[in-house]
């Protein structure tokens, strides 16, 4: 019994699905593409979409579109995932993440990419950090659970940690649906 539920959860989730986590940002976008296959994660890909705070903040918008338009174009994911807006010090701050991450939610919709969104909180929690462990407790590990030797950015580490959230998330609701669990 216990095998046909978990062969209906690996083909729901499906073996080698590509995700591609986005933490989004007005002057560094990071997004990171992993491979899940049976609970583990692979890194495909990351990197940091940067614009220089000198640009007017329409042609960031576009470089940051651009940017993640190329990413999904480059490793076609199936699955995508985006951090939350959380407090900010300003509104003004607040209000241009929320544009970044509006460009890069048209990146994903144009792609035909239903995007989760998670709280750092979540995601720090899922990848086994502490809920209020800073960025490098947090790549720290994310290399470990991808066995990664080399610093990686701060925003792309974020980001992998973003995709490797939706994957521990689609996993667990696909074993739930398999055993016919809500």
């Amino acid at each position: 019994m216990e095998r046909g539920v978990l062969a209906r959860a690996r083909a729901a989730i499906g073996d080698g699905m590509r995700i591609l986590g986005i933490d989004p940002g007005a002057n560094a976008t990071g997004w990171g593409v992993i491979e899940t296959e049976r609970g583990r994660h692979r890194m495909v890909a990351a990197g940091v979409v940067r614009t220089r705070a000198s640009d007017p903040f329409d042609v960031r918008l576009l470089q940051i579109h651009a940017g993640v338009t190329a990413v999904i174009a480059t490793h076609r994911p199936q699955g995508a995932a985006i951090e939350e807006i959380f407090q900010y010090k300003s509104a003004e701050s607040a209000l241009r993440l929320g544009m970044a991450r509006g460009v890069a939610l048209l990146a994903l919709a144009q792609a035909d990419l239903a995007p989760a969104g998670y709280n750092p909180m979540t995601v720090k929690r899922s990848v086994g950090a502490d809920g209020r462990a800073d960025k490098s407790g947090v790549a720290k590990m994310v290399r470990l659970l991808l066995g990664i030797d080399d610093e990686l950015a701060s925003d792309a580490s974020d980001a992998l940690a973003i995709a490797i959230t939706h994957a521990a998330h689609v996993r667990g609701l696909a074993l739930r649906s398999a055993r016919g669990v809500p």
